[in-house]
């Protein structure tokens, strides 16, 4: 679950229905939203055209009896390649492999990509994947409200997993009206968690060396590798 706030920011805007109108409609597999479709759709076509993006983001982490975190990140994806951080965790995919670099404990994880994707505490790691999870029918989904937020008038699209097994039982995605552009998302936990990541910068295709989505001794000096991989 502590992976889950790092997905990362692919989702954008248009139209919307009356203000919580359909709220709590949809429940079944296949179902959805078209107003909602139609941003999603607009937002993806859009990303697609990107062929690096790079963001800046706050994160703020809500556990229950406990203090607020707020950490500041950055992610960068070329392709099918990122590289995310997040405090002083580190997690880095050339494509094919992931490195979890876990500065605290000294140690950096290797795992193959499709096997650490596959792991339920790490779903939507990669931003490509997150930009389609409204198509695979794993959600419904709806546009819920629309409202302005520091002074920005702002749409609100509400997912809810079709598996009751899932540890989460909502995300909500803010787009900038105006803009077309995603402000924030929160991820709300069965435990009581919530996970609110925000948007402070957003800079699209810059060139980057393939060596900076691989892990490299310069990350983590000192740190030892544990290759996971089969």
């Amino acid at each position: 679950m502590k992976n889950l706030m790092i997905f990362l920011i692919w989702i954008v805007t248009m139209n919307l229905f009356a203000q919580g109108e359909n709220k709590g409609q949809f429940t079944t597999k296949g179902e959805f939203d078209p107003a909602a479709r139609q941003i999603l759709d607009k937002l993806k076509k859009k990303y697609d055209t990107y062929k690096a993006l790079e963001v800046d983001v706050n994160v703020e982490i809500e556990i229950p009896e406990s203090d607020k975190q707020v950490m500041k990140g950055k992610m960068v994806q070329s392709g099918d390649k990122y590289r995310m951080e997040m405090g002083d965790n580190l997690i880095i995919s050339d494509g094919t492999d992931i490195w979890t670099v876990l500065k605290d404990a000294e140690e950096v994880q290797l795992t193959d990509r499709e096997t650490y994707e596959e792991d339920g505490d790490n779903i939507m790691m990669s931003p490509k994947d997150l930009m389609s999870i409204y198509e695979k029918g794993e959600y419904v989904y709806a546009l819920t409200n629309e409202q302005p937020i520091k002074g920005k008038m702002v749409q609100q699209i509400e997912f809810k997993p079709i598996d009751p097994e899932s540890e989460y039982f909502k995300i909500r995605i803010n787009v900038n009206k105006k803009e077309q552009m995603i402000s924030s998302m929160k991820i709300f936990a069965k435990d009581g968690s919530r996970y609110t990541l925000s948007i402070d910068d957003l800079q699209s295709n810059k060139i980057y060396e393939s060596s900076y989505f691989r892990y490299s001794d310069n990350d983590c000096k000192g740190c030892r590798v544990e290759d996971l991989r089969f």
